[in-house]
């Protein structure tokens, strides 16, 4: 029978507990595995070092390089991708979601393959012009294809935004101002001369030494309204309609954008007087006509041993009240001749507007003469008789009308032949 001995130098436990010191956790005990002084590791030749290992904190570990973590891309880094997407996106959300090639590689830091490969079919860009990317997938409106004009124009180191280097002019540009019948398409760029630049699918580059003064429309660039009238008038097809200079000039003067004046000096500084199209419609406007309505009445009537009456003279009562502004007011025998087109006229608030003003010229002794621009085309000898007899009746009233017609004047035109 084997029998356990007790080491005399171990203390006996007191009576009733069954609990042994552990050596590892006696006082002045080594922890496990720490080497005694003197003994060597196996494979060394000196004495092992006494002092505790640590374990070091996760936080002070050396951060693994991104270049080697698993699914990185060699060479770059996620912080800077990130921050090379919140800058496409901040260009795109300034520009009408718009972007140049210089400004997401020199820019965003965007590589060139990546551009390629997201302007694919099917991917999430488009490419509108060369150089030139749209970051959505849907079709691009009218002032998203001005823009893109321009900053396809633009010195790619510029801000194609601070109208510098490239601006919008001529139809598409008097399109973002709501002219019905000017061209969105092409659109015609200017960009400083001696600068040359290749035309794209849709736009149409013109190198100028006089560069305009600029405004911005619906973020866009433009040159301003009475140079861009200028422009059309100069890119205008010879074989487009022939009222279509006639009625776009019109409607830039009758809309406030440029005074007659101002338009007739920029026409003459652009050589432009010398084309029979624009010569008329300057000389039109000049003379007060605002549309292609007046400027045909204008012409019926210029076939005629009528008198030449005023157009557009602003009414007022002798207490300087404002009347209205019509068609055409013959002064001496207070007779107005109304061309009232259904376009602007026959939808039931224009009508009743129409209707208020006929009753407060009548008010005020004038006789309004109305007529479409249908029937002056095509029976202008009937508006014509009517004209004559009212004009008659005019001229033998004893009380004259009490409407003035003030700060209009007949306008000499172009005394200089210029």
């Amino acid at each position: 029978m084997i029998t356990a001995r007790r080491n005399p130098a171990t203390p006996k436990p007191e009576s009733g507990t069954t609990a042994t010191p552990n050596p590892a956790t006696a006082p002045g005990a080594a922890p496990p595995g720490t080497p005694m002084p003197g003994a060597t590791r196996p494979g060394t030749t000196g004495p092992a070092s006494t002092t505790p290992a640590t374990a070091t904190p996760a936080s002070t570990r050396p951060a693994t390089p991104a270049s080697t973590r698993p699914g990185s891309r060699p060479g770059t880094r996620p912080a800077t991708r990130a921050s090379g997407r919140a800058v496409a996106s901040r260009l795109a959300r300034r520009q009408h979601g718009l972007v140049t090639r210089h400004q997401l590689t020199a820019g965003a830091g965007v590589p060139g393959g990546t551009i390629t490969s997201r302007a694919r079919p099917g991917g999430p860009w488009q490419r509108l012009l060369p150089r030139v990317y749209l970051l959505q997938t849907g079709p691009p409106d009218p002032r998203q294809r001005a823009l893109a004009a321009v900053l396809y124009a633009a010195e790619p180191a510029a801000d194609p935004l601070s109208g510098d280097t490239a601006v919008l002019t001529g139809g598409a540009a008097l399109a973002l101002l709501g002219i019905r019948e000017a061209p969105a398409a092409p659109a015609d760029v200017l960009i400083r001369a001696p600068r040359r630049l290749a035309p794209a699918p849709g736009v149409r580059p013109r190198a100028t030494s006089r560069w305009p003064r600029t405004m911005t429309v619906s973020g866009v660039p433009t040159a301003r309204p009475v140079r861009a009238a200028a422009d059309f008038a100069a890119r205008t097809d010879p074989g487009a309609p022939p009222d279509r200079i006639r009625s776009v000039l019109a409607q830039v003067v009758q809309a406030g954008w440029c005074h007659p004046h101002d338009l007739h000096a920029e026409l003459r500084t652009s050589r432009l007087l010398a084309r029979p199209a624009v010569r008329a419609a300057a000389a039109e406007l000049l003379v007060g006509v605002r549309s292609v309505a007046e400027a045909r009445a204008r012409d019926t009537l210029g076939a005629t041993d009528l008198p030449t009456p005023l157009w557009n003279a602003r009414l007022h009562t002798a207490d300087g009240v404002f009347l209205a502004s019509p068609d055409a007011y013959w002064p001496d025998e207070g007779v107005a001749l109304e061309v009232d087109s259904a376009e602007y006229h026959y939808t039931r608030d224009a009508w009743q507007a129409t209707l208020r003003r006929r009753l407060r010229l009548e008010s005020h002794g004038v006789l309004v003469v109305s007529a479409t621009p249908a029937m002056l085309r095509d029976s202008p000898t009937e508006v014509l008789a009517a004209l004559r007899a009212v004009l008659a009746l005019g001229a033998s009233r004893p009380v004259p009308p009490t409407a003035l017609a003030r700060g209009h004047q007949q306008l000499a035109l172009f005394p200089d032949k210029g």
